[in-house]
């Protein structure tokens, strides 16, 4: 996962959060991009890193927290990764990709 330079304890996102993809916008693989993207009426947004792994687990069923248990499973080797993700959700839910449920 790519190291985000935000804060986590200025963070407003909540483990126990759940999101949904904002209404309006579509997560998927782009075969030209060669990367995770997330598609709205104004654009799309190309996902680097982990950043396409984070939001395909978002579902508005699984917490903040069961993503991170998900991606701790899927990738040990990465010490940052609760920061990360968290701040991966900071970061989608203030641009507007995401919404809480």
């Amino acid at each position: 996962m790519d190291k985000l330079a935000i804060d986590p304890t200025l963070s407003t996102i909540q483990l126990s959060d759940v999101f949904a993809l904002a209404l309006h916008h579509r997560f998927q693989w782009e075969e030209a991009q060669q990367s995770y993207v997330i598609l709205f009426p104004e654009g799309m947004v190309k996902l680097h890193g982990g950043a396409g792994e984070v939001i395909k687990r978002v579902d508005g069923k699984a917490s903040v927290g069961d993503i991170v248990s998900e991606l701790k499973a899927a990738f040990p080797d990465a010490t940052t990764i609760e920061t990360d993700v968290i701040g991966m959700f900071d970061m989608a839910y203030g641009k507007a990709w995401l919404r809480k449920v």
